[in-house]
C-alpha cells in the first residue's frame, strides 16, 4: 500500500540526517521508526486490558496481594535471588 508522508522541512531533514548515520535510507528509517511506534502502542494497550482485567477479578474474588511483600520479591529477583511464590489473600 503506498502512502504519502509530508514532512516539515526541518523534520525531513533530521530524518535524512538520522536515516544516514544508520546507513539506511530515509524510507527504511521512516518505515522502522513506524513499526516501533506501532509496536509500542500495541504493547501499552495489551498492557492496559491486562491491569484492567487483574482489576476486576480482584474486585470480584476480594483477593491481592500484600504491597511490601512484592515489593521485598521483586527487589530479592532484581539481586539474582529467588523467592518463594506469593499467594493471593482477601483484603476485603
Amino acid at each position: 500500500m503506498a502512502t504519502s508522508l509530508k514532512l516539515p522541512p526541518q523534520l525531513k531533514s533530521r530524518v535524512e540526517a538520522a536515516a544516514k548515520g544508520a546507513g539506511k535510507s530515509p524510507h527504511a528509517f521512516m518505515v522502522e521508526a513506524i513499526e516501533q511506534q506501532v509496536a509500542q502502542a500495541e504493547r501499552r494497550r495489551r498492557f492496559v486490558e491486562e491491569a484492567l482485567a487483574a482489576e476486576k477479578e480482584a474486585l470480584e474474588t476480594g483477593e491481592g496481594f500484600n504491597a511490601d511483600e512484592v515489593h521485598e520479591a521483586m527487589a530479592a529477583r532484581a539481586r539474582g535471588g529467588r523467592t518463594r511464590r506469593l499467594k493471593a489473600t482477601p483484603w476485603r
